[in-house]
């Protein structure tokens, strides 16, 4: 029983946080791979065939990551467009996220752009930790939280050329 209550300390702490660690990056996974998707509906022009708003959007966002948490509460979605590649690495913004200050989070860009333009989606989902208490504690926050980030930089591919076909 004493070496029991020696050794249970040091490893639920190793346990918890092997799964802190674990469901991180499965999280932190699963930001990419929404961002990816979202990437396909604006490259591909389903977004501007839709004539999605900005709203709309996020809607379709959504669902591929609401299992986190609500995405009003959690999530932001900006895509904007630039004239030039040297322009998109001139800016060197950072994302937006639900933890901002209102003023920002009411300027989150929406411009998914036509045939060819160069589009930059990004995504934040803030992450909240499973274990803050024992084991690895992951947030940067005091609150218990991460921002978690998903980019992806693409040209939009000439959609409308083909849409009489």
């Amino acid at each position: 029983a004493v070496e029991f209550a020696l050794v249970i300390p040091a490893f639920l702490t190793l346990m918890f946080s092997i799964f802190e660690v674990g469901w991180f990056y499965f999280v932190n996974s699963q930001v990419d791979a929404a961002t990816l998707r979202a990437a396909r509906f604006i490259r591909t022009g389903q977004v501007q065939q839709m004539q999605f708003d900005r709203d709309e959007f996020f809607n379709a966002v959504c669902p591929s990551l609401q299992i986190f948490g609500n995405c009003s509460e959690r999530m932001t979605v900006e895509v904007e467009t630039f004239a030039n590649f040297a322009e998109l690495a001139a800016d060197a913004s950072t994302p937006v996220c639900r933890d901002d200050l209102p003023q920002f989070i009411d300027a989150i860009p929406y411009q998914p752009g036509v045939d060819n333009d160069i589009v930059r989606l990004r995504i934040c989902l803030i992450y909240k930790t499973v274990n803050p208490a024992l084991g690895i504690n992951i947030s940067d926050s005091s609150s218990g939280t991460r921002r978690l980030y998903g980019t992806d930089l693409f040209r939009n591919e000439p959609y409308s050329r083909n849409s009489g076909s």
